[in-house]
């Protein structure tokens, strides 16, 4: 008898209908099925909506966060949801939540009294989850912040969340910005490692991060397990700002690492020329040499740095210089500290100088060495007043504040910041140097915000959502699926793809019909144009998609249509090199000599990119060869600056066979024809006066009886009128290298693509349904 509740507590039967029943939940929050939901909880085990799936312990709740939708949370929520389910690493739906960069959800559990406290199976709290470096996730760290999660709060090895923070400060500045303000460590160091906060936002370069740590008490000359401090990582970078703070707030960049290296090492192995100057003046021995016998130098000149050794070698001979003198001439280093210390806080000690200010911009000697010695704690009274002494006028009883910050009243010049700047080039006197013509970039033309058309929900028209293909390929078993439907486990193989919305011309470019088409069902304008004015049948014309050009123009596209350079598709053909699509252009009632700004014709553009097939066939199709551009010049001049001599030959040939028209009986002299001929023909007929002296039947050009008649051919031929006539050969289609093998390839892969992501291909039937035959 005892052992019968022990026999129904675990009983197999009833795991399993409990097993069942949660994953027939989870799938309903996945397919939103709000009513299967209500009678699971109502008829199901009780408390069915807080148990999680035995295996990653998921629970409805986390399910919903994570696919970020709000009405089946505040719905979940309302049935009796806790919002600290945890799974089976610890994380609770707050934590998902904010990893994803769920704001909205974050804010809702927030209200409803998640708590912010909790730790995963590792020890990390909700803020290791904020650390990206999106404004969605900053925006998540307020909210944790302001619901009681803990700033301090550390990992199972002892990690503080602000140093993971600080470990990528470069990325995430305002995140760590925020810790400080809100109270973390700024002493906050790693015990596996020994590493501070400094130390790691020194190594990723955030300025912001370390003068922050710095303001707020943080200790700059501590060092990790392998006596590394924040000077090292940072010359390391090559970060001469970050130096520059850390010997203001009197940190020591001349410490020696347990590999025997300084900062001056790590500086002349990067080639940072800047950085070794700055370390080998602020304290740093340049003659040491570390554990390999290698001196700063020696590194800067394995590595081929000449700027570096340059720097070093007059560090290193200063330094011998003021090592063997007895009197100590050189500029002490507290010196040069509070030089750097007055410019990081210069904001704070003008405003305490104009407290204390006489007057006229100057301050009392007296109040000048009260203001530094209560803001500066590294310097003593007497090395205050040596400074007070350097600057004190003797016409004046004050010292002037400007003049202590710049330094040159107790800093030789080599040593001041602005030495540290690049140098510039002196002119030669007595010359006036003349100033360099700086071309202005031409800025490209896009519509303008104001005028660009946007839909319901804010974005342009031309941003239309791309259909994505969701392939099945993950199922279990296609052949034999499950029967009863609590099994049918298919839509947990299908993840529901999330909107994505891009430029249609890069739809267009990448041959995606099925969006194109979906788009346009919707109602967007087949002409639509994007924000550099392209048209979608312009994009294809360039791309040469002859595919998605047929489906445009079965749309009703306009071939015709214009952009900001009045470039028709059928100029975009052309000056592609796609014949096919130019033809389809031209057969669709394209204008053959549509102008372009500058007056250029698509046969300018084709005769541009030398292609004979493409010049011949426009010419075929009636276009002008006797069009100029703007310039004065036509097709032939422009084919005599590209050089190609087939296209110069056709061009030519084509202008000396242009029938002239003869002058009207009647008309007053000096009036010309309609086609006037060309310089070109005028010299040819100078040249050859005996064509003008042959009989009328050598010329008869009105009837077309005459034409076919072979005494009328022999006379042509015996008269030497048809010594001109080029008898070459001539294809009625003229085929490019490689071409048809071009365009097969690519609609091959064209196909195969599509038949990879959703089973289509060029033949109708599906993929699997095929039967192989040898």
């Amino acid at each position: 008898m005892e052992a019968l509740p022990i026999m129904v507590r675990m009983l197999p039967v009833d795991n399993r209908l409990r097993n069942l029943q949660i994953y027939k939940l989870l799938q309903c929050v996945h397919q939103n099925d709000k009513k299967q939901i209500e009678k699971l909880i109502q008829n199901g085990i009780p408390n069915l909506i807080n148990f999680t799936e035995p295996v990653d312990g998921h629970s409805a709740l986390s399910l919903a966060c994570t696919k970020n939708d709000i009405d089946m949370c505040n719905f979940l929520l309302q049935r009796g949801a806790h919002p600290d389910v945890q799974d089976k690493m610890g994380r609770t739906p707050a934590m998902k939540a904010a990893e994803l960069g769920h704001t909205l959800i974050l804010e809702i559990l927030a209200t409803v009294k998640a708590d912010m406290t909790i730790v995963d199976n590792e020890g990390k709290g909700i803020l290791f989850y904020c650390i990206l470096p999106t404004r969605r996730h900053f925006q998540c760290t307020q909210i944790a912040l302001d619901y009681g999660a803990d700033i301090n709060n550390c990992t199972n090895d002892g990690k503080p969340i602000f140093l993971q923070a600080c470990e990528e400060a470069h990325s995430i500045k305002e995140i760590c910005l925020n810790f400080l303000e809100r109270g973390a460590n700024p002493n906050a160091r790693d015990p596996a490692t020994g590493r501070t906060a400094v130390m790691e936002a020194a190594r990723e370069g955030g300025l912001e991060v370390v003068r922050g740590i710095l303001e707020r008490g943080g200790d700059i000359n501590l060092f990790d397990n392998e006596r590394h401090s924040a000077a090292h990582f940072a010359a390391k970078g090559g970060f001469f700002e970050i130096l520059r703070i850390i010997s203001a707030y009197n940190g020591d960049l001349g410490l020696i690492a347990m590999n025997g290296n300084t900062p001056l090492h790590y500086a002349a192995e990067g080639g940072f020329a800047i950085c070794c100057k700055f370390i080998g003046q602020r304290g740093c021995d340049p003659t040491w040499s570390n554990l390999l016998s290698k001196t700063p130098r020696a590194i800067a000149k394995e590595g081929g740095f000449k700027a570096a050794a340059k720097e070093l070698l007059k560090v290193e001979k200063n330094f011998i210089k003021q090592s063997k003198s007895e009197d100590n001439e050189g500029i002490p280093l507290w010196a040069l500290k509070l030089y750097d210390w007055s410019l990081e806080h210069q904001t704070a000690l003008l405003q305490a100088f104009q407290a204390v200010d006489q007057g006229d911009g100057t301050v009392a000697k007296d109040d000048f060495i009260s203001v530094i010695q209560k803001q500066c704690s590294f310097v003593d009274t007497e090395q205050i007043e040596t400074i007070a002494e350097a600057h004190e006028k003797p016409d004046s009883e004050g010292i002037n504040p400007e003049e202590f910050f710049k330094g040159s009243k107790y800093l030789q010049k080599s040593y001041l910041i602005t030495s540290f700047g690049p140098k510039q080039k002196k002119g030669k006197k007595g010359k006036k140097r003349r100033g360099k013509r700086v071309a202005v970039p031409v800025p490209i033309c896009i519509i303008p915000k104001s005028a660009c058309q946007l839909r319901e929900d804010g974005f342009p028209v031309y941003m239309i959502e791309a259909v994505q293909s969701t392939a099945d390929s993950d199922h279990i078993n296609r052949d034999h699926p499950s029967a009863h439907p609590v099994h049918d486990d298919r839509a947990w193989y299908t993840d529901e793809p999330r909107k994505m919305y891009m430029n249609i011309n890069f739809l267009v470019r990448a041959g995606d019909i099925i969006s194109l088409q979906k788009a346009f069902e919707e109602g967007v304008p087949v002409d639509i144009k994007d924000k550099y004015y392209k048209t979608p049948l312009m994009t294809a014309c360039t791309s040469g998609n002859i595919d998605v050009v047929r489906y445009l123009l079965e749309k009703g596209a306009d071939v015709n249509a214009t952009d900001n350079f009045m470039w028709t598709p059928l100029h975009h053909a052309c000056y592609n090199g796609h014949l096919d699509i130019a033809e389809l252009m031209v057969q669709a009632g394209g204008a053959v000599d549509a102008l372009a700004i500058g007056n250029a014709t698509p046969l300018m553009r084709a005769v541009e990119i030398s292609r004979l097939d493409m010049v011949h066939f426009l010419i075929d199709a009636g276009a002008d060869v006797q069009a100029t551009n703007s310039n004065g010049k036509n097709a032939l001049d422009i084919a005599k600056v590209f050089a190609d001599s087939r296209i110069i030959d056709l061009l030519q040939n084509k202008l000396d066979n242009l029938p002239i028209v003869p002058e009207k009986k009647g008309a007053e002299k000096g009036k010309a024809a309609k086609s006037t001929p060309t310089a070109e023909e005028v010299q040819t007929a100078k040249k050859e006066p005996s064509l003008a002296s042959l009989p009328p039947v050598e010329k008869p050009h009105t009837e077309k009886s005459a034409q076919d008649s072979v005494v009328y051919l022999n006379s042509l031929i015996s008269s030497g009128a048809t010594k001109k006539e080029d008898v070459a050969f001539k294809p009625r289609k003229i085929w490019t290298p490689d071409a048809a093998t071009k365009e097969l390839v690519r609609k091959i892969e064209f196909f195969w693509e599509r038949s990879a992501l959703s089973g289509d291909s060029e033949n109708p039937d599906n993929l699997f349904k095929r039967k192989d035959t040898e």
